[in-house]
């Protein structure tokens, strides 16, 4: 995946927005005014921040150790940075990017 395949998958989302609320490169998406998916447009090969649960980052983590990383700028605990390098197939990402979008939507609902 590029970054126009992911950013044409995120923003079929319901009520998904996106901007560039800090610089040029850093390309933000947002689902009820909140931060779930950063994507670096200035990396290669691309990579991009998503939320995740702790445990579910940790396993990711020690699963994928050169292509999921302790989230760049972020709580380390709460999100990932996955490298796009092609070692993670197109539906890995996007389950990815669906766990994170699904925490967001779920954390507004309580």
């Amino acid at each position: 995946m590029n970054i126009e395949s992911i950013r044409e998958y995120v923003l079929q989302k319901p009520s998904v927005t996106e901007g560039f609320p800090f610089d040029e490169e850093s390309l933000v998406f947002k689902v009820n005014s909140r931060i779930f998916m950063i994507a670096s447009l200035d990396e290669s090969p691309l990579r991009f921040n998503v939320k995740c649960d702790p445990e579910r980052a940790i396993e990711l983590r020690d699963d994928y150790p050169d292509t999921v990383l302790p989230g760049y700028h972020m709580n380390k605990q709460h999100w990932n940075t996955i490298v796009v390098d092609g070692r993670l197939t197109a539906k890995q990402l996007k389950e990815m990017i669906d766990d994170s979008y699904d925490l967001i939507v779920k954390s507004k609902k309580k």
